[in-house]
C-alpha cells in the first residue's frame, strides 16, 4: 500500500470490471456508505476512502493551506486514482465531494464515465439571481459556534443536517463522525466548503452528471439541483428523492439505495 492509500484509509472491495469510487462529505467518513456497499460488491469493484481531515485520518496530514480550496481535495482524488491505476470509474460523491469529483473531471475527464452527485451545491451563499440557502451572517454565526464550543455545536448541528431527532441512529452516527474531527480542522473544512463558489467552472464539466437531491435539505435547497442541471457543460439529469436531510444515504437508505443503484446501472438516455 502506498503513502496516499495509507493516508486516506483506502479500501478496495468486491470484484467486477467496472469500478465505483464512493467519497463522503463533511463531517463523515467512508462508513456513511455502509447501507450501499453490500449492494455493489457482488457486481463492482468498490473503492472507498476518507478525505484528509476526517476523524479517521491522521490530523498531521491535514495541510491548512492545501485544503483552503476544494482543489486540494480534487488533487487527492486524482492521486488515489493514479496510485490504484484506475483508468475509468463511476464516481459517487456526497455533498462537497460531488463538487470535488466535478473539479477533478475537468482536469481528467477520461477517468470518469459518469459522476453521481448526492446533495451537491456549487455555492451555499445566496447571491444576485442565485439562491444557495445561506446568508453570510448565518454562516458567521455557525463558525463562531464551532469555535466557542465544538461539542455543543456538533450535538445541535447533527439533527438539523440529518433531519431527525437525537435518538435516531443516523443522527447518532453523524454526531459520532462529526465529533471525531479535530475542532480546528472541522472549522477550516467547513469554512472552505461554505465559502466556496464553483459556479464559474460548471460549464467545463463535460462528464455526464446524475444529480440526486433530497426534497428537504438544510444545506441545499432543491432549486440548487436544477441550477446544476442547467449549468453543467455535459449531459445531466436530476432526481429529487422523497428523503429528508443532507445525508439521505445514511438516514433514508430504503429510499436512496434503490435510486443510487438505478443511476449507477443506467446511463442518461440521449
Amino acid at each position: 500500500m502506498g503513502i496516499v492509500e495509507e493516508a486516506h484509509n483506502v479500501r478496495v472491495l468486491g470484484s467486477g470490471e467496472q469500478i465505483i469510487v464512493l467519497v463522503h462529505g463533511f463531517g463523515t467518513d467512508q462508513s456513511v456508505w455502509k447501507h450501499l456497499v453490500p449492494h455493489l460488491v457482488g457486481s463492482y469493484r468498490v473503492v472507498l476512502y476518507d478525505n484528509i481531515g476526517a476523524g479517521t485520518t491522521n490530523p498531521e496530514y491535514f495541510d491548512f493551506q492545501r485544503y483552503s480550496t476544494l482543489e486540494g481535495y480534487a488533487y487527492d482524488l486524482l492521486a488515489i486514482l493514479e496510485e490504484l491505476q484506475i483508468d475509468s470509474c463511476i464516481f459517487v460523491g456526497h455533498s462537497v465531494s460531488a463538487v470535488v469529483g466535478a473539479l477533478a473531471s475537468i482536469t481528467r475527464p477520461d477517468l470518469f464515465s459518469k459522476i453521481i452527485m448526492i446533495s451537491a451545491s456549487p455555492r451555499y451563499l445566496n447571491d444576485v439571481d442565485y439562491f444557495g440557502g445561506f446568508e453570510q451572517e448565518a454562516l458567521d454565526k455557525l463558525f463562531e459556534a464551532m469555535q466557542s464550543n465544538y461539542k455543543a455545536w456538533c450535538s445541535g448541528f447533527a439533527p438539523l443536517a440529518v433531519g431527525g431527532d437525537m435518538d435516531s441512529v443516523a443522527v447518532q452516527e453523524f454526531s459520532r463522525t462529526l465529533f471525531n474531527m479535530r475542532p480546528d480542522i472541522a472549522l477550516n473544512v467547513s469554512q472552505t466548503i461554505f465559502q466556496s463558489d464553483v459556479r464559474h467552472i460548471l460549464g467545463l464539466v463535460t462528464v455526464p452528471c446524475h444529480i440526486l437531491q433530497s426534497m428537504k435539505d438544510l444545506a441545499v435547497p432543491v432549486v440548487v439541483a436544477e441550477y446544476l442541471h442547467q449549468n453543467l457543460g455535459g449531459k445531466s439529469v436530476v432526481e429529487v428523492m422523497s428523503s429528508d436531510g443532507h445525508l439521505p444515504q445514511l438516514s433514508s437508505p430504503d429510499v436512496v439505495v434503490p435510486v443510487l443503484l438505478r443511476h449507477i446501472r443506467h446511463d442518461i438516455a440521449v
